[in-house]
């Protein structure tokens, strides 16, 4: 499998990088939608990065069109609806495609990482409900989707989309990696 931190991503302004740029941090590697019902989470994930930032934290997000093209907008829409509506301080990437046949590499290296999402059912069950037919695993089940990414770069925990970003066991996951030498 290749290296994280070697796989090429383009910033929300369009500048070549790859997430070598973040090695040596805890991660949170989150794709991001506009218009979903779980877009209030970007208050959250805002709270997170601000809150362990100073420890080598970061929340890194992948805005995605995947899911009911719920983000429709160019990079520079999506970058202005973020700053405008939620003050997004943290790292903002590119639009890419995070399922299916021309998923991006980086989404590929994530999803074989770690093939489970944790407490999957609840947000299966929830699409269904709305007449959604969830993706099979290990695709990314839908926006707000979040891989917890240790300092070396290895995925050590994936959260379904509808795990809260001040949630407990996810505050608990990165204070746990933070606490890594």
């Amino acid at each position: 499998m290749s290296n994280l931190y070697d796989i090429a991503v383009n910033t929300i302004d369009g500048s070549g990088t790859t997430l070598g740029a973040h090695a040596g941090k805890v991660l949170l590697v989150v794709n991001v939608a506009s218009q979903c019902g779980l877009t209030p989470q970007y208050e959250g994930l805002e709270a997170l990065h601000e809150k362990y930032e100073a420890q080598d934290f970061s929340v890194l997000g992948f805005p995605a069109n995947d899911f009911g093209g719920q983000e429709p907008g160019t990079d520079e829409e999506i970058k202005e609806f973020c700053s405008s509506n939620y003050a997004v301080k943290f790292p903002l990437f590119s639009k890419i495609p995070v399922t299916g046949e021309d998923k991006h590499a980086l989404y590929a290296h994530l999803t074989t990482a770690e093939p489970r999402t944790e407490d999957r059912e609840g947000m299966e069950g929830m699409l269904r409900g709305h007449n959604m037919e969830p993706t099979a695993p290990p695709e990314v089940l839908w926006n707000f989707e979040k891989f917890l990414i240790d300092k070396e770069g290895n995925v050590v925990r994936r959260f379904a989309p509808d795990t809260a970003p001040d949630a407990a066991k996810l505050i608990d996951a990165v204070e746990a990696e933070l606490a890594k030498s």
